[in-house]
This record gives structure tokens, sequence and C-alpha cells, in this order.
């Protein structure tokens, strides 16, 4: 007697890849999270977030670098960033005036680490020169460095670059475009 192989069934598919999604363990996991200042993509590390980028160039094209850059091990898994969705979303509401995120440093130098780290410190509502934030990564006549490391920002928001200025107080450069940079500063009060 033969046995006739079972139906496929699509819902049993779809539940088979939900179970593996939820049991995988990748090194890089991310999501999109839609904002006021446009789609975004967050993704992180098992040490944290690791990337925030503005969708301009397309989703697949940020996976790209980052399966090229960290690891291929890379997987969409909304659930993981659930807390880095929930931060972004409580900003943009003005019901967050600073981050409680784990960073993953792993796409920075050293010279570079410390400038976002120093980044990281401008609180809420202020900003901070390229100058004065050389000086406080350790080298004061390094603002145009300073300036390249910022440009690389990989963290956008959580590591707000966009609270730096020049030092004639102009707003200058954003990895998001000069628009979001004062639409952010406009939500956290800041003239411009």
């Amino acid at each position: 007697m033969t046995l006739a192989p079972p139906a496929f069934d699509p819902a049993d598919a779809a539940a088979a890849a939900r179970r593996f999604t939820d049991a995988a363990e990748p090194d890089v996991a991310y999501a999109t999270v839609d904002s006021p200042v446009g789609l975004l993509v967050v993704a992180a590390t098992p040490r944290g977030l690791v990337r925030l980028a503005y969708e301009d160039g397309g989703v697949d094209a940020i996976v790209e670098s980052l399966a090229a850059r960290l690891s291929p091990r890379i997987l969409e898994a909304p659930a993981r960033l659930d807390a880095v969705r929930r931060e972004l979303d409580e900003y943009f509401a003005g019901r967050r005036r600073a981050f409680d995120l784990d960073i993953d440093w792993a796409l920075y130098s050293d010279f570079g680490r410390r400038v976002l780290q120093a980044t990281a410190r401008i609180p809420f509502g202020a900003t901070a020169t390229y100058g004065q934030v050389a000086a406080r990564a350790g080298n004061a006549k390094a603002s145009r460095a300073a300036g390249r490391a910022l440009g690389a920002n990989a963290i956008p928001i959580v590591v707000p670059c966009h609270r730096v200025i020049g030092t004639s107080g102009r707003l200058v450069g954003y990895t998001g475009g000069v628009e979001r940079k004062v639409a952010l500063l406009r939500l956290e009060g800041v003239e411009v």
C-alpha cells in the first residue's frame, strides 16, 4: 500500500516560516520603522543597535551593506527591534528626550567612535559645533575629521548628529539632508 504525500497547506508553510524567523539567531536583525522624517531601516546585533538609516537608497542596499560589513547572517526580524521602534515613536511624539538603547560601535574607528560618543552626549534641544565635538573626542584641532566621522554616522537620530552645527551657527550637511536636520531640531525646540 502506498501512502499519498500530505497536501500542501500555505498556512502551515507560513507558520513554519514564522517559527524559523522567531527561533533563528542572526548576527544582524533588521526591520523598517515609519517616522515623520520618512521610512527608517534599523538593525541590531546581539551587542546593540548598529544601524539606523533613511530608506532613501532602498532597503536592499542597506541590508547588502550590513551583510558585507558585518555578517551575511542577517535576517528581517521586526520583533527583535521593538525597543528601538518604541523609543523612536516616543521621541517623535515628544515623550522621549534621550535614548536608552545599547549601541554596537563595530562600524567605527577609534576616533570616529569617540566623536559619535561625544555627539551622543549632546542634550536634547541643544547644539554643539564640530570643533566642540572634536575637543570632547580628544582632539580640538580635528574638527574636519569630526565632520567626516559625523558624515559616516550609521545611527543618526539616536546618535544625534543633527545637533552638530557649523561654528557660525549655520546648519551644514546631514546624512538625511538638511531638511531632515531642520525637522529634527524643530522637534527638539531649537530655533533654526
